[in-house]
Order: C-alpha cells, then structure tokens, then sequence
C-alpha cells in the first residue's frame, strides 16, 4: 500500500479486568517494553500515514507512552467496544484514507512483515476485510475462521456459538484486520448493540460486509506465536518468554554463546558482539551494549551499560549506566553504579562498589572498597577497606587520586581532597588534607607497646574464672528438742491473720 493511502489503528483504551491490576493493560510490559510500545514498533516500519491509538482507561499514561513514537490519539470515553473504537478513531484518520489496519495493543508479538503481508493480501484480492487468522493446537475459547469452498471467509463464529463440526476447526481469529474504510464506515454506522452495555463490535460490521456480498478474506499467520494476546498474567509470562526466546535466538545467531540460554534475560534493545560468552543466569537490560569477546559470569545484571572488547564480568556483578573500556575486569560481587567507568585494564574486585567515579587505565580496587565522586589516576592501586568519603550530609565532594598512587588498607579519604601523583598514603589513615606528589601521608594514632600487659591481663581472667572455694558446715550442739502437745486449757483464737 502507498503511505499516503492507509492508516493504522491501535485499540489502547480497555482495562483489563482479568489482570486484576491498577495499571492500564496495554501498558503492562513483557519483552523489556509495554505492550503498546511493541505494538507501534511494530507499526512503524509500514510508515503509515497516521497511527492513531484509540485509549480510554488511564487515557493519560497511554498517551504519554505512545506520543513519542508520533502516535495519535482518540479518547473512547466510555467505552463501548471494538465497533465503538473504530469509530471514534475515524475522527482522526485523515479522510483521504482508503484503508485501515485494525489491531488491539496488547498483541505485542506482531511483527511488521505479518502485518505488511496482511495489507498486501488486502489490495491484491480487492477484499472488503481481510482477517489475520492463525492455527493453533488448542483452539478452545476463540472465535473460529469459517471458510466458503473458495477460501474466502464465510463467518466467524464465536466460541460459545460453535456447532460440533466447527469445533474440530483450529483456524482462530486474531482481532487483527484490514478494511476497505469506504466499505467500512456504513457497516460501523448501521451496528446495533448487542447486550446491555451497549457495546458494538467489528465483528458484526463483518458479518453486515459479508452479508452484503462483499469479499471477505483471511490470511494466515505463519507463526501462531504472533496473535497471542495478554488477558491474564499467565498470558504476560507467556509472551515474555517468547520475545525472550527470539532474542537469544538471534544474538546466537551472530556468533554469541549463551550457556543455559532459558535462565538468561535479554532485553530487546540490548547488542552483543561475537564470541561473547554469557553464562547462566545473566541479566541484560535496557539499552546495553556489549563488544565482543567478553565474558559475562553467572547471575551478573547489566543495565544500560556499555562494554567495550575483551571485557570481563566476573559472577553477580551488578552493573548500572556505567562503561567498562576494553580490557576491564569486574567482580566477583561487585556493584557499578550510574556514573561508573572503568579505563582499559582497570580492575575492580569482590565487594567494591563504585558511583560517579572513574578507575584509570590498569588502575586497580580489589577488595571491600567505596569509590564515589572520585578520580583515579592510571596505575593506582586501591587497598582493601577505602573508603572516600564524599558527603557530608548535605553536599557531595570530589576526591581526586593521581596516577601510579598506593592507597593502603583501611584508608578514609574525607572529600574534598587530593592526593598526587605517585604519592603513598599509610593503612589505616584519615587522610582530610592535600598529600603532595610522592609524599607519605600518615593520619592515624600514635602505637604504644606496653610490655608483658598482656600476661597479666590473662592471668587476671583465669583467677577470675575460677569458682569461690565454699567451707563445710559445722554441726548444731544444740540437743533436739521434742515438741509436746499442750494438755491445759485450750488457747484464745488468736486475732491476727
């Protein structure tokens, strides 16, 4: 079809009770996106003459997540069905239009060849409607495609509708189509509602188009997969594996090796380079790209990251908005916040979290280590347990490393502050002031040894922990005396209780 000639129509505007959730259904995501993102993704390489959504619930949030892509839109207030949709839709599609692909925004899993397919079905038989149907092995609870002898579509027939006959058909409709609008229009105008909420459904306009005579065709699927819809969170889960699967499917395809492919999550904007390896259990998301020949161990989580060649994620790394240059080495368990970046050969170990900082080329934090708003010269080792310590409550400070520096074990630096290059810095410091170029900076409390304390100190301990030594009792001298019951006069009750 000619870009000038059809438009495309996105129906956005249900809420998906069968989610059970506050959010909008077609903004549920599977596959790294919602799932009118994927929709009109899938649209856009038809360049259309105008896209127009169709939304209704959290009309607003639609809206915000479509308009970027150039999406218009048609608020369905209330709503009132498929047939309602399309015709709401008509006040934005322009009235030089002759055609119109219909489709619902929670079938993410479209692809834009099905669907050019489709339209070019649609011109070349001259078809009034031409349905996107599919064949599936469990057709129960869809509308079946009834064909005439011919090929062309007789009816569909809904599930509750279906004679025993109609049962054995596995031919399902999608609810994706295409129209002929001129054709369209009087059928969407002369629907009547069919229940009492007064809905109107496109389905009807077909049945009206076939009753009229018009040619009504349908064209198949060629992978079932892409008319799955999400009604239920089980449906979600389902779609999400499926793009998760195209994904790996595809970056095996350009030579990367991915160990247990079905416990690694891709997302679909993610690049990987060749002959990377990606152990089980990975997570890339976002916008991630990866070079080739990296390594990326097992349970790591990369996010909007770039890593350049040769690069080396070490085991449950997590790594966020951050650029690992060629060379790089992180983790085990580290953590890379936004800001991050490793030079080449840089190498950052277990337990070092890093944010806003960069580690110069071959430069070095192994072990037990913060890094934020920090510099670090080429060729500095970081010891274990530094710490820079750059806020103070209200403000962050820099901390400025120069090259080939050794920082010892256990060191705070309180920002701001600098240390030059080739400078010591002595473990365990505070270091709140300026160290020169190949200086020692000390900044700790001065050693006493005070002899043989220790020795004492223990024997003081064991005495302590001896128990107190008791002494026998004496025995009574005094002769035991016999109690005699008292034969006088009986006693006066006592008072006293």
């Amino acid at each position: 079809m000619a870009t000038t000639d059809f438009v495309i129509v996105i129906l956005a505007a249900g809420k998906g009770m069968r989610l059970k959730s506050a959010l909008a259904k077609v903004l549920h995501r599977a596959g790294g996106r919602s799932l009118v993102e994927h929709v009109v993704r899938a649209c856009l390489p038809l360049k259309a003459r105008e896209i127009v959504a169709v939304v209704g619930h959290q009309a607003e949030d639609v809206t915000a997540a479509v308009a970027p892509l150039g999406v218009r839109t048609a608020l369905q207030q209330p709503q009132r069905g498929t047939g309602h949709a399309m015709l709401v839709a008509r006040r934005a599609i322009p009235s030089r239009a002759k055609f119109a692909i219909l489709l619902p925004g929670d079938a993410p899993l479209i692809r834009a060849e099905t669907l050019a397919a489709l339209a070019r079905a649609h011109r070349e038989t001259g078809a009034a409607a031409t349905i996107l149907s599919a064949e599936i092995e469990n057709p129960a609870g869809y509308g079946r495609i009834v064909r005439r002898d011919d090929g062309s579509v007789a009816a569909i027939v809904e599930n509750s509708a279906l004679s025993d006959d109609q049962r054995a058909i596995r031919e399902i409709n999608s609810s994706i189509y295409c129209f002929t609008l001129a054709k369209l229009w009087p059928c969407l105008e002369s629907l009547r509602p069919r229940n009492v909420h007064k809905e109107l459904y496109l389905t009807d306009a077909i049945a009206t188009l076939r009753q009229k005579g018009e040619n009504v065709q349908a064209v198949l699927a060629g992978d079932p997969d892409e008319v799955l819809g999400c009604n239920t969170r089980a449906d979600l889960a389902a779609v999400d594996a499926v793009f998760r699967r195209r994904k790996r499917a595809a970056i095996m395809d350009a030579g990367v090796t991915v160990e247990m492919p079905e416990s690694v999550l891709i997302d679909p904007e993610v690049t990987v380079g060749a002959d990377t390896r990606i152990e089980p259990c990975v997570q890339l998301l976002g916008k991630t790209r990866v070079g080739a020949g990296c390594t990326i161990g097992t349970g790591s989580v990369l996010a909007d990251t770039v890593l350049e060649d040769n690069v080396l994620v070490k085991p449950y790394s997590m790594v966020t908005s951050s650029h690992l240059s060629r060379g790089a080495q992180v983790g085990p368990f580290a953590r890379l916040r936004p800001g991050a970046r490793l030079e080449e050969n840089a190498r950052v170990g277990n337990f070092v979290e890093m944010k806003k900082s960069v580690l110069g080329e071959g430069a070095k934090a192994m072990h037990l280590t913060y890094l934020g708003d920090a510099r670090i010269g080429s060729g500095t080792n970081i010891g274990a347990g530094t710490i820079t310590c750059n806020y103070d409550g209200v403000h962050k400070y820099p901390t400025t490393i120069g090259k080939r520096v050794f920082i010892g074990s256990d060191t705070a630096l309180v920002a701001p502050v600098r240390v030059g290059d080739g400078a010591y810095i002595g473990a365990g410091s505070v270091i709140t002031k300026n160290v020169p170029a190949d200086a020692l900076g000390v900044a700790r409390g001065h050693q006493v040894n005070k002899l043989g304390w220790a020795a004492a100190r223990r024997r003081e301990m064991a005495a302590a922990a001896k128990p107190a030594k008791s002494r026998p009792r004496k025995k009574s001298k005094r002769r035991a005396t016999v109690r005699v019951a008292h034969r006088g006069k009986p006693r006066k009750p006592s008072h006293r209780r």
